[in-house]
């Protein structure tokens, strides 16, 4: 059974309508690649499943329950948690202070400050320092593990990679590959298609807030989702 699904979901920011019914399903245990070019709708599409953007109940199901438009809040009880875009620690706290605050309506299960530790080893060092002092790759790490600390069956992950070194880049998507190994879903949003595709069991594509591709990574080639991707 699919974790989470949209029913042509639709989303507006005001008058602007970004979403035009949008069909997605994140299967239990995948990881799957949302991509498009800036603008094509793919954080909505994350808003809309967090609650962050309102929609009607019966356009985003958990576990085929109709879940559109509750509270953000109540994302972590259903076992979503998502790595936002710009990261969003808190300058204020030290990287373990940040980690601790995923852990604040934690559900039951693996995942401890320990945990974060064993996955991230370089944060545990620098576990006393501001979370905005590290660098960007360390920063993104401390996001993730803050995202782990919920306990989550289902990770959503908006452009992580955006603004990093390629060295960093890698490093991350190993450790991407880690945690579906651990039975996270995985939702990666990404501007990179060769990037997420590599690490997908099944992808989507967006274009103007439209799929515009869909289907499993390993059945695609490379030139159609380009294609899907540029609109040619």
């Amino acid at each position: 059974m699919s974790t989470i699904e949209t029913k042509g979901l639709t989303a507006y920011y005001g008058d602007f309508q970004a979403l035009f019914g949008v069909d997605i399903i994140l299967r239990d245990g995948e990881t799957t690649a949302i991509i498009g070019a800036n603008g094509a709708g793919k954080s909505t599409v994350m808003k809309a499943i967090t609650g962050l953007i309102k929609t009607s109940p019966e356009m985003v199901f958990i576990d085929g329950a109709p879940c559109g438009g509750r509270e953000a809040h109540t994302a972590i009880a259903s076992g979503i948690a998502m790595v936002p875009e710009g990261r969003r620690l808190f300058p204020s706290l030290t990287v373990e202070e940040n980690l601790l605050l995923g852990a604040h309506c934690a559900r039951k299960g693996p995942w401890t400050l320990e945990r974060v530790y064993e996955v991230f080893p370089g944060l545990k060092e620098r576990r006393r320092l501001s979370g905005t002092a590290l660098s960007g790759g360390q920063q993104q790490m401390v996001a993730i593990g803050r995202a782990l600390m919920s306990n989550p069956t289902s990770l959503l992950c908006d452009e992580i990679s955006l603004g990093l070194a390629p060295v960093i880049i890698e490093d991350l998507y190993r450790n991407i590959a880690k945690l579906k190994e651990e039975g996270l879903s995985i939702v990666i949003v990404e501007q990179d298609l060769v990037r997420a595709v590599s690490v997908a069991d099944r992808v989507y594509c967006l274009m103007e807030g439209r799929v515009s591709l869909e289907g499993r990574a390993d059945e695609m080639s490379l030139a159609a989702i380009r294609n899907a991707y540029f609109g040619v």
